[in-house]
């Protein structure tokens, strides 16, 4: 892949961290959790509906491409923080702001004090859950079946919320929402590079035990 390429995916990664950010917000915001988590699915079905790049979408089809994808998944990773970082800045010059802060100050409080296992588990489940919505809806789109990536796309996002499963990208947008002081930001980088590892655990599950039981 050449520079424009790469630049390209940033573009669109960038894209996904705002709309995932967007996602955050009315999480945090929405006093009913059931439709809270419903809302939040909007930021991935734009994703997928209009081919933007995500971390947890992309990094579960490692397996199934050449070593160079690692560089296309990291660009990914790296424009989704920048939008989420994006998302919140922007909306703590708002009106809003001070209660997304505090919602998010109170969500990271708990996750950050989370054990590492318990982080890379949930984080896993997570990855599972985001690879079969992406892949639902490239299938979706692909037999034109707009409910299927609907409803594909809306349930593995509520479910992942109601377990309290943990999604790198979106806790990016938390962890940057949720910021006092630069000298509260480590706790927060350590805890979303365990959960990245995580989502990329579970996301390259499914397509690796594929491999194994399509050769029965």
């Amino acid at each position: 892949m050449n520079a424009e390429t790469y630049r390209s995916i940033f573009c669109k990664a960038i894209v996904s961290g705002l709309l995932i950010g967007m996602g955050g917000i009315v999480n945090l915001l929405c006093e009913n959790r059931y439709l809270g988590g419903f809302l939040f699915s909007f930021g991935l079905f734009c994703i997928i509906r209009y081919g933007f790049a995500l971390y947890t979408g992309k990094v579960g089809y490692i397996p199934e491409h050449r070593p160079v994808y690692l560089a296309e998944v990291g660009i990914t990773l790296l424009g989704n923080a920048a939008g989420t970082a994006a998302a919140a800045v922007l909306i703590r010059l708002t009106r809003a702001g001070t209660a997304v802060s505090g919602h998010a100050a109170a969500l990271m409080e708990v996750k950050t004090a989370d054990g590492f296992v318990s982080r890379l588990v949930l984080g896993f489940f997570c990855g599972i859950l985001m690879y079969l919505a992406v892949d639902n809806g490239r299938r979706a789109q692909g037999e034109r079946l707009d409910t299927a990536l609907v409803f594909g796309t809306a349930v593995p996002v509520m479910v992942f919320i109601f377990c309290g499963f943990n999604h790198s990208v979106a806790d990016c947008f938390y962890w940057f929402a949720s910021l006092a002081s630069p000298a509260d930001a480590l706790p927060g980088l350590r805890y979303v590079i365990t959960v990245a590892i995580g989502n990329a655990l579970g996301g390259m599950c499914i397509p690796l035990l594929r491999k194994g039981f399509d050769k029965i």
